[in-house]
């Protein structure tokens, strides 16, 4: 007997999908008892490849969320709406769901997970994260019996890209970005992946899922790379870095809390996330007893994804074909309820990069020491590089300080005679 599936949506990914399952031919044999029993589309005029047998395409979504016959609704439509209401509308008609919509789950999870756990179905999304990168289902079983303490990674294929683009080939942020839109690794509206806020959405996803507890999205601390400047990237390599958009989740040893971030950061160059370029995606884990993995490979496009969420919907389809319990999986299922609680970005210790513009008079540099020294914040090394506008320019790297505690220093370097601009500051790994 064949299970039957909705796909909502039948675009890059929804048709990705379909070009897997209809062609099952040296694959996992479980797509064989797999079938497509309704995509729903916004319109049905436009040609679309693979073609599907008479009746399948339909525009009327709300029959899929409720179509008796269709055990699995796969939500491919992104955005918070109308996905978030078909979603719940499918979990109160008992369907299973597979996403691909990192922003839904991400700002709304708990209330679907919520609404899964007590309906009796799942809700997998392997393909939010990562892409075709395999981390959702590692996390929650393989690396399951370790003690996290760390993930952290580049999980935004666009900024990646410009990023790599920026430091080889020495280009602006502008010059890059309309570049990359031209070769549609970045969206006409660039700004969820430039600003950072897709980046929050996934690693979210990760720190509930590695942490056992759901996470505020609206909490998390988000700075994207439009300050990024060429300038800045030169130094960094001067330094022995690389910039890089991380996402991280930490585990914080002295309590119960997380930080939870997402902004650029100069990574030393023998880290392993520093030779990760392009539009390619890694997610690194640290934990105990197993130490150090990293998840590697395409981050995004249509084979990648389709993959993860063709993966999804086997395995749920092996769970009913061979479970005879009512009871969901504890490794798949959402097994937390509460909500972790977010380190304010204030307490969080880290190491800095600052860039300073200042007039050319004696002792600004032991100003600046001073200043540091006034709010606990611990210079590593401070370079006078040369001279730009006729103004010198000091580049400081600090040692792990409270963040709070350099803010504070900053403001009152910022009031010092002879300092004319900040225009960089960068959180170092």
């Amino acid at each position: 007997m064949a299970f039957k599936i909705g796909l909502l949506g039948y675009g890059t990914v929804g048709t990705g999908t379909a070009e897997i399952i209809l062609d099952p031919a040296g694959r996992n044999h479980l797509l064989q008892e797999i079938e497509i029993a309704k995509v729903g589309v916004r319109s049905l005029d436009k040609p679309r490849s693979p073609e599907l047998a008479a009746g399948v395409l339909t525009t009327d979504l709300e029959a899929i969320v409720s179509d008796p016959e269709i055990k699995i609704v796969v939500e491919l439509l992104g955005g918070l709406e109308p996905a978030r209401s078909l979603i719940l509308k499918a979990i109160a008609n008992g369907k299973h769901i597979v996403t691909a919509n990192k922003a839904v789950i991400a700002r709304h999870g708990a209330e679907i997970y919520t609404a899964a756990n007590k309906a009796g179905v799942y809700v997998l999304l392997e393909a939010a994260v990562g892409g075709g990168i395999p981390v959702i289902k590692p996390l929650k079983q393989s690396l399951g019996v370790n003690r996290i303490q760390t993930v952290i990674g580049i999980i935004n294929g666009t900024t990646n890209y410009i990023l790599t683009q920026m430091t080889q080939e020495g280009a602006d942020f502008a010059a890059v970005l309309a570049e990359a839109q031209k070769l549609g690794y970045a969206e006409a509206d660039p700004t969820a992946d430039v600003d950072g806020y897709d980046a929050a959405d996934k690693i979210a996803i990760l720190a509930a899922i590695a942490f056992g507890g759901r996470i505020k999205r609206e909490d998390i601390p988000c700075e994207g790379i439009r300050q990024i400047n060429a300038t800045d990237i030169s130094y960094a390599d001067d330094l022995g870095f690389v910039i890089k958009l991380l996402a991280i989740a930490k585990a914080n040893p002295d309590n119960d809390s997380l930080q939870v971030r997402v902004h650029p950061t100069l990574v030393p160059k023998d880290h392993p996330l520093a030779s990760i370029n392009d539009v390619y995606n890694a997610i690194l884990v640290e934990g105990e007893p197993l130490g150090r993995v990293m998840f590697f490979g395409p981050g995004a496009g249509k084979g990648a994804t389709a993959s993860a969420v063709v993966s999804d919907i086997a395995n749920i389809v092996s769970i009913l074909q061979t479970s005879t319990s009512q009871k969901l999986d504890p490794l798949l299922r959402c097994t937390h309820d509460h909500f972790s609680e977010l380190t304010p970005i204030a307490n969080i210790e880290t190491r800095f990069y600052a860039r300073f513009l200042c007039q050319d008079v004696s002792g600004v540099i032991g100003h600046l020491g001073t200043s540091f020294g006034n709010h606990n914040v611990s210079l590593e090394s401070v370079v006078q590089i040369g001279f730009r506008n006729n103004l010198a320019e000091i580049v400081v790297v600090t040692h792990d300080v409270q963040e709070g505690n350099f803010r504070q220093a900053l403001e009152e370097i910022k009031n010092l005679e002879a300092i004319d601009s900040i225009p960089s500051i960068l959180r170092v790994l």
